[in-house]
């Protein structure tokens, strides 16, 4: 059966039982949100209890999935690959094994400390519908729908694989330009100088409406609750530094076209040092689950009930 279209980015098929039975008998549909695990094996168990107690609908993991991807690149071995398709699917496959028709839909996307050369190992495993790779995709869930997008603006850091210009070729002082850096994928030239996550947005949209949908970003929107940093009183060469360091082309992306709701990590003491967890734009529902201690932050929320959204430290 071809995939639907909607806008330019065709509407993925969902298998099974709407894989998961993804509305519920009395009509809600529960999700958890968990980000920024970065390959630590306690926090995957804790979220795999988490959905084994719950059994939510769906399943929403942020990016930053692996262990370092900078490392990784600069001493290249099987240890990333293998905690994909060893730790990563048996983990799920063991959850999806106990729980049978009542596993949920998994949607994940990588972050900018994930090697892309793993993408690939990713979107193999989810020929099995063990969970849905969302990157600049569609895919039904009930009647909503779920887009993901894993890139973020210019940070300073050096693995630049999914890093890419915000609105303009603008680089924020202290930031390395996506131009520089290091990529386990090599990527053409003129992609990496004009590429802007504003473009990609537009494209993974395209003419759809959003007002069913479910966003899964990295990136948090700028001068948001979520994107708040610690570079209170820092400069570079006299220039202060920026204390939030969200997406410009984000924000005005939910701005303007209002999703029902959208999910980030990346920015792991915002919640810390704003005090806030969730945000809104608008109509949209802003929720992050990036946290900066041994902790996994679970947020949980009811597609049908956004305003009782919790986050809880497990």
């Amino acid at each position: 059966m071809p995939a639907a279209t909607r806008g330019s980015v065709p509407l993925a098929r969902a298998s099974g039982v709407e894989f998961g039975l993804s509305m519920g008998l009395n009509g809600t549909v529960r999700c958890l949100f968990v980000s920024d695990l970065h390959g630590r094996p306690e926090l995957y168990e804790r979220l795999w209890r988490a959905v084994e107690r719950e059994v939510p609908r769906a399943v929403f993991l942020g990016g930053d999935l692996l262990p370092s991807g900078f490392l990784g690149l600069a001493a290249p071995a099987d240890s990333t690959r293998d905690f994909v398709g060893g730790f990563l699917r048996n983990g799920f496959e063991a959850v999806r094994q106990r729980l049978g028709g009542r596993y949920p839909d998994v949607f994940l996307i990588l972050g900018n400390d994930d090697l892309r050369s793993e993408e690939e190992a990713f979107l193999d495993i989810a020929t099995t519908q063990l969970w849905h790779y969302v990157h600049q995709r569609v895919f039904p869930l009930s009647r909503y729908q779920v887009l993901g997008y894993a890139c973020v603006p210019p940070t300073p850091f050096g693995l630049k694989d999914w890093e890419t210009y915000d609105v303009s070729r603008y680089v924020p002082p202290g930031c390395v330009s996506p131009e520089e850096g290091m990529r386990s994928v090599p990527r053409p030239d003129h992609e990496i100088r004009y590429s802007t996550i504003r473009d990609d947005l537009d494209t993974l949209a395209g003419d759809r409406c959003l007002d069913d949908a479910v966003l899964l970003f990295h990136t948090p929107p700028y001068d948001t609750t979520l994107d708040r940093v610690a570079n209170d009183g820092k400069r570079v060469d006299h220039v202060p530094l920026d204390l939030h360091v969200g997406s410009i082309a984000v924000r005005r992306f939910i701005e303007q076209r209002q999703p029902l709701v959208t999910l980030h990590g990346h920015i792991h003491e915002s919640a810390r040092l704003t005090g806030a967890w969730r945000d809104r734009l608008g109509r949209t529902h802003l929720f992050g689950a990036a946290h900066d201690d041994a902790a996994l932050a679970v947020v949980r929320f009811d597609l049908e009930d956004l305003d009782n959204a919790s986050r809880q430290l497990l």
